[in-house]
């Protein structure tokens, strides 16, 4: 029983409740009764069938870290525990509280090999390959070695019966033994007709998987990956690789309209990593080669070619390969046909340019990189790419001037592409020691995207540029009433910061009805530990609906030792509204922030409020079941 201790120690209802989350425990709760068999194991692992729909197998045990380890075989397939596995150890701390013992498992028991068992198990005789095992703490090389040395001690005629036999009882065996020998002497047309034919018939199936219910069917391309690798083991690349054109095509369109969590489109391409080893053996030219993978590549939506860059970055393609690469993706690109610039045609050019740019790049014609991209910078948008190409050259001038074209082209269609750039002028500036220029553009940020991070890299710029008190000044005007400080104009707050080379069109007042902006100033006001500020701009918020997620909790937390009244004003607040969801979880969450008032209570000698406020909850919220229970742990934990 002292094992069980251990495992059991420390272990409360409110900390199985935190782990597995309101709903499993409660449902945890109603099948404590279902619990039969209680056992325990030598090492102090909790073992009990548990009843409900069918009868499951469930454990727990302690890790050395101290963090429960559970298995059960239910198809639940949630991040944590399901309610079979709480019930096990509901009715282990019900044992324990009663002082009964929980027996020892008998290692011959049906729960016991079904739970902790680690020997070999055949999957089954409706698998074609009998050689699959499921094995769990054994060495495959040593289980290899028993089959090895058992065959050894069996002459030609013995052996060759036992594989006619295998090759009768399953027909995966008697098809590898057929395709080894058409192999062998060279006839393989049938072997190449027969997987195309298996491929065809295994992209043509429905793909689909419930993992909730732990149902599905899902084809099964092990043994066309097999098949594949015994092709190129016997030095047939490109039958691989023809047969790998067959699955492209099929199992894309099979992928797109699977339903299940990516098991199709990881079996197919664990099939297409034999043809990528096979792509550099075959008789294709080598600049074919790399033409076929780039190509298939651009086409790969569902990441189905994984390694590529092994393949291309292959010492084997020299800078002349490389070269009749560049000719070709040119020839393609000059034969392409303008076409609308939606996004995914936008996407695809930007990515069939940027492979041309590597192309370039590894023959040797680097100096054709940044008159390409020029080129298409105003298709593609792709002015990233530009500026960093001139930038490792060292033609920041040009860069700069890239980003400011850019920004204007793209500032109305595309905006996150054009934050982009105004960061890349601001990095520039601040390389270049232009302090005042940098704050500027973190001004741009702050006055698009008012928070507490941009205020903090704001003040840093400014502090160097040493225009800080003039700054603040300005920000916080800009906060109370929506208008940006005006360089040059009187009637504004003297602005010390240069005009940005790249902004958006200045118009006055940017978001109308919501300045005074309230919940920045309360966070600016925290982060310079402001404490009154901060609670004077939040009594205006108290009424409305405009403060922003978790300001509540934020300014509570921060005041709570300098204004702990307001802390326990806002937390009642939440635990009031949490409450009235009338839900199981919202009263989980509101025994959270009740902790933290509890903490003040004490900290601030008001035991008796505390009693109050729970005496209250208790006398309005009584027919709610579930709340009276957290209620009941609240206290005793």
């Amino acid at each position: 029983m002292n094992i069980i201790k251990n495992t059991l120690e420390g272990l409360t209802r409110q900390e199985l409740l935190e782990w597995a989350g309101s709903k499993i425990y409660h449902r945890g709760e109603d099948y404590v009764r279902h619990v039969s068999q209680l056992s325990r194991t030598e090492n102090g692992a909790l073992a009990a069938w548990v009843s409900g729909s069918d009868r499951y197998a469930t454990s727990v045990s302690r890790q050395d870290g101290g963090e429960l380890h559970f298995d059960c075989s239910c198809p639940y397939d949630g991040w944590g525990p399901c309610k079979h596995v709480i019930a096990v150890l509901l009715a282990a701390i019900a044992q324990q509280q009663q002082n009964k013992a929980i027996p020892l498992l008998d290692p011959e028991d049906d729960l016991f090999i079904l739970l902790f068992d680690d020997s070999e198990e055949w999957t089954g005789a409706d698998n074609d390959d009998p050689d699959t095992y499921l094995t769990s703490g054994k060495d495959t090389q040593n289980r290899m070695a028993d089959i090895a040395s058992f065959l050894s001690g069996k002459s030609p005629e013995a052996l060759l019966a036992l594989v006619i036999d295998l090759a009768n009882k399953y027909p995966g065996v008697a098809r590898q033994i057929r395709d080894a020998a058409q192999l062998e002497t060279g006839h393989i047309d049938k072997v190449i007709r027969a997987l195309r034919k298996d491929i065809l018939r295994l992209t043509a199936e429905e793909a689909w998987f419930d993992s909730w219910r732990g149902r599905g069917d899902l084809p099964d391309y092990s043994p066309i990956e097999q098949q594949f690798q015994m092709l190129l083991d016997s030095g047939y690349p490109d039958a691989v690789l023809t047969l790998g054109e067959v699955l492209w095509k099929e199992g894309k369109e099979q992928v797109e309209q699977s339903h299940d969590e990516g098991e199709t489109a990881m079996a197919i391409a664990a099939c297409l990593d034999v043809v990528l080893q096979a792509l550099p053996l075959t008789s294709l030219m080598p600049s074919e080669q790399l033409l076929w993978l780039i190509r298939h590549g651009l086409e790969d939506e569902f990441d189905l070619l994984t390694n590529t860059d092994e393949i291309l970055n292959d010492s084997r393609y020299t800078e002349v390969h490389w070269h009749e690469v560049a000719t070709a993706l040119e020839k393609q690109l000059a034969q392409t046909q303008p076409r609308p610039e939606d996004f995914q045609t936008t996407y695809h050019r930007t990515q069939f340019i940027r492979l041309l740019c590597d192309a370039y790049a590894r023959s040797g014609q680097q100096q054709q990189v940044i008159p390409l991209l020029e080129q298409e910078a105003d298709r593609t948008k792709d002015y990233q790419a530009l500026v960093e190409a001139l930038l490792e050259t060292g033609e920041q001038d040009r860069a700069r001037q890239w980003c400011i074209h850019g920004f204007n082209k793209t500032i109305r269609h595309a905006p996150g592409i054009a934050r982009h750039l105004q960061q890349q002028l601001r990095q520039l500036a601040e390389e270049t020691g232009q302090f005042d220029l940098a704050a500027a553009y973190w001004a741009e940020s702050f006055f698009a995207q008012p928070s507490k991070e941009n205020y903090v890299k704001l003040r840093e710029a400014a502090t160097k540029a040493n225009s800080w008190p003039a700054v603040r000044d300005g920000i916080l005007g800009f906060l109370q009433t929506g208008q940006r400080p005006i360089i040059g104009d009187q009637t504004q707050i003297t602005w010390p910061l240069p005009e940005p080379e790249a902004t958006v069109p200045k118009s006055g007042n940017l978001r109308a009805g919501s300045f005074p902006d309230h919940n920045a100033l309360i966070e600016i006001a925290l982060l310079e530990e402001r404490h009154d500020d901060a609670i004077a701009h939040y009594q205006p918020l108290i009424k409305t609906q405009y403060r922003s997620w978790g300001i509540d909790q934020v300014l509570a937390q921060a005041v709570k030792a300098s204004h702990p009244a307001i802390s326990l004003q806002i937390w009642q607040s939440i635990v009031d509204r949490l409450i009235g969801q009338t839900k199981p979880k919202a009263y989980q969450e509101a025994a959270t922030y009740l902790r933290q008032m509890r903490k003040v209570y004490q900290e601030t000698h008001q035991p008796e409020n505390w009693k109050g406020l729970i005496t209250r909850l208790r006398t309005e919220h009584k027919a709610k079941r579930r709340l009276m229970e957290v209620l009941d742990m609240l206290e005793k934990s």
